[in-house]
């Protein structure tokens, strides 16, 4: 769908919740049963009024101090929604070492998490490698997951984005050594994340979820092709998918006027699913 530009007013609110969500950051820990900990923090279990409440799934190396995190979490106290967010291990506050990480460790901190510190029905939002995390948590949890929003959504990228454009000397590496290391300083590359996510690739079968889905995507995306999104919706099975593609937008997509798009978003999603259950009271 085209991309409807938020009103002026949306822009200096996103831009004024991104401020306040810099402010001393406070957090708690959830303990795994191996001793692991993973950093979270939230502002309550339940939306009270039985609207879903919202569980932000952040990228691949990312943390969850980030701006999408903050303004989401600024605005969702002010609209009265639960909220989470944390860090997979391996990132920001949680313990354990990145490049021991995968894409099935990382879905099971969330399974995890979503298990332990919500309850009642949820909205998944995530952000590119949290796009992919967020599908796997809502296989895992149909039940519960009201609703699905992706910003740069990137499932299936340790193989199409890493592998597959691998120039040799990486894949020599990867395959002699285990692990690649950038020498420009960016994140380390194992061949254990890319074995690993051949386990859970989804874009090249149907994928069994028929909640509401809306899927966000700067066209001047370097990071993942915005074609990643339609693939994606061509993927669901269920109908009520939208696409909606930022002329201009980046990777990011943590621009004031992105910001006010993502909240807007996600109000028009909680007022969709809300008027859903109440057409359908048995459901």
């Amino acid at each position: 769908m085209p991309d409807r530009k938020p009103t002026a007013k949306a822009v200096q609110k996103a831009a004024a919740a991104a401020e306040t969500a810099a402010a001393a950051f406070a957090y708690e820990s959830l303990a795994r049963s191996d001793g692991a900990t993973i950093a979270y923090r939230r502002s309550a279990r339940r939306t009270a009024d039985g609207r879903p409440g919202v569980v932000f799934l952040g990228g691949f190396g990312s943390d969850m101090t980030g701006t999408k995190a903050g303004a989401l979490e600024a605005h969702c106290r002010k609209a009265g929604y639960a909220f989470l967010r944390f860090d997979y291990t391996g990132h920001g506050r949680s313990s354990g070492r990145f490049e021991d990480g995968t894409i099935g460790d990382w879905s099971a901190d969330a399974i995890l998490a979503f298990d332990r510190l919500t309850d009642g029905p949820q909205i998944l939002i995530g952000s590119s490698m949290g796009g992919w995390i967020m599908l796997n948590l809502a296989l895992a949890r149909k039940q519960r997951v009201a609703g699905l929003i992706g910003i740069a959504a990137a499932p299936d990228f340790t193989e199409e984005l890493i592998w597959r454009k691998a120039r040799a000397e990486l894949r020599d590496t990867l395959t002699r050594d285990g692990i690649w290391r950038d020498p420009d300083g960016g994140l380390p590359i194992t061949m254990r994340l890319i074995e690993d996510g051949r386990r859970h690739l989804h874009l090249g079968a149907a994928i069994d979820l028929d909640c509401p889905m809306r899927l966000l995507h700067g066209m001047n995306d370097t990071s993942v092709p915005w074609q990643t999104s339609t693939r994606l919706a061509e993927r669901l099975i269920g109908s009520d998918v939208v696409v909606t593609l930022i002329k201009g937008g980046d990777h990011r997509l943590s621009e004031p006027a992105d910001l006010a798009r993502l909240t807007e978003t996600l109000d028009a999603l909680v007022q969709s699913i809300v008027s859903r259950s109440a057409a359908s009271p048995s459901r």
